[in-house]
């Protein structure tokens, strides 16, 4: 046996449930292998889940129905279970798995379950990081790990136990336990959270939003990542004024899971305008945006500024932007007139009597289409060239559709979110009741995404 003086109580874990999520599946076996200075100990036990294991998990595991009918519950054998896992490091393969199936069975007792928990696929990955594939098969084969049970309990923590064995008797001991400090050192968190949030935070897609002590909305934000992004506010709060303010207000963490990364940004987008938290200011409600309006009058095309109360944003053509704001607008304009010589006084930014030069025509930084040195037709086309990437795209839909992402559906109806639906007849009590004003924010996300959706999008019209 490879003893670790340096991590002397390990418990090596590995789990069979009847699905994937911890919050509504049960475990149906259990498998643990205790190392300690008195040697190693072997325990498994089958788990009545009171509820039926699907016909896929039974050909995987083996493990069936008739055999867990009078198998102990989990409650019969939590007492066991807490005192072999307890004060020990908690080793398994993909151990966010086994652990949340762990905590979330404690959890329905009133126990509370906290290990210090290693991941053994994050361990192998440190260890031997020339390796794409660090899945429990590959791990077998790779270190020649003797295979006895597969996707059985005791059977896979037994393959968990080699393989520790493996990187103590091939690895210095200084680099294993640098690995092991690394992956088990736990984030800080603020003292007004609670450190069960650290195992609470799924590593799926989704908004968080953070509450100070009068329950008022602090930050709303998005991730890929919930865990890894919520974490990372307070893993740099000693580095930045802004992220320690915000920790110190901090009283309150929750989130919403979203099918992917586009069902985040929207309900960011959404979330920030409905709750206006005091950490956020990109996002927020705006009754500023406005867009460049191309008109014509005879040979003449003129600019004019309007703002979202003042047209219906999709059906227009010749529309540019768009901007949160007028100064916004004109800055952009002014930019745009500078860096292609387009008459300041044609493009309404000065004021200038009939007949007179534009300041930039008398710098010689303009053609003079004010006073007549280039004509009015090769303005307007150097006009229509320099606006072109500043051009709205038009809501390319007759009416509102659908955006598949996952098992979700985003209703979105001339550059406005109406909300996320799970099947169509909440998709329409969406559109029924949502409002098709332009949203500059939807807008900004939905621009270069739409197309790429394809087939994916439900038209409802």
């Amino acid at each position: 046996m490879n003893f670790d003086p340096l991590h002397p109580r390990l418990a090596f874990v590995d789990l069979e449930t009847t699905g994937a999520t911890a919050t509504s599946d049960r475990i149906t076996e259990v498998g643990i292998v205790e190392v300690d200075e008195d040697g190693v100990r072997e325990w498994s036990s089958l788990v009545n889940p009171h509820c039926r294991i699907p016909e896929f998990i039974e050909g995987l595991t083996g493990i069936s129905n008739a055999m867990v009918a009078d198998a102990p519950s989990f409650e019969d054998l939590a007492a066991e279970i807490h005192a072999r896992l307890e004060g020990r490091i908690f080793l398994a393969h993909n151990a966010r798995f086994d652990h949340g199936f762990l905590k979330n069975e404690f959890r329905r007792l009133g126990i509370d379950f906290r290990p210090t928990v290693l991941c053994t696929v994050k361990l192998s990955r440190k260890l031997y990081p020339g390796f794409a594939k660090h899945n429990l098969d590959t791990l077998a084969e790779r270190h020649r790990l003797q295979v006895t049970e597969r996707h059985r309990a005791l059977g896979d923590a037994k393959l968990i136990w080699q393989f520790w064995q493996v990187i103590h008797a091939t690895l210095p001991h200084e680099q294993i336990h640098a690995a092991v400090k690394e992956l088990t050192t736990l984030p800080s968190l603020p003292s007004n959270l609670d450190a069960a949030l650290i195992d609470d935070l799924p590593t799926t897609h989704g908004v968080y939003l953070f509450y100070d002590d009068s329950q008022l909305p602090l930050y709303v934000g998005k991730a890929n990542n919930l865990r890894r992004r919520v974490l990372s506010h307070f893993s740099g709060d000693h580095t930045s004024s802004k992220e320690l303010q915000l920790s110190q207000q901090i009283r309150r963490v929750e989130w919403i899971e979203t099918a992917g990364e586009l069902g985040a940004l929207l309900k960011e987008a959404a979330l920030i305008k409905q709750l206006m938290p005091t950490h956020n200011h990109q996002l927020r409600r705006n009754e500023e945006t406005c867009a460049w309006r191309l008109v014509q009058h005879g040979e003449q095309w003129k600019l004019a500024l309007v703002n979202t109360e003042d047209l219906f944003f999709g059906d227009e053509e010749h529309l540019f932007g768009p901007y949160a704001s007028t100064r916004k607008a004109t800055t952009a304009l002014k930019a745009i007139a500078d860096a292609h010589q387009l008459c300041h006084a044609l493009l309404g930014l000065e004021k200038v009597r009939s007949g007179k030069a534009c300041f930039a025509s008398q710098v010689m930084q303009c053609p003079g289409a004010c006073v007549g040195r280039e004509t009015a037709q090769s303005h307007t086309a150097r006009m229509f060239a320099a606006l072109e990437s500043e051009r709205m795209q038009r809501w390319p839909y007759a009416g509102p559709v659908g955006i598949r992402e996952g098992a979700a559906l985003h209703i979105v109806n001339n550059w406005s979110y109406y909300g996320t639906a799970g099947d169509e007849a909440a998709a329409w009590e969406l559109i029924e009741h949502g409002q098709a004003r332009f949203d500059r924010d939807v807008y900004k996300i939905l621009h270069k995404k739409l197309a790429a959706f394809g087939t994916q999008v439900r038209r409802f019209f």
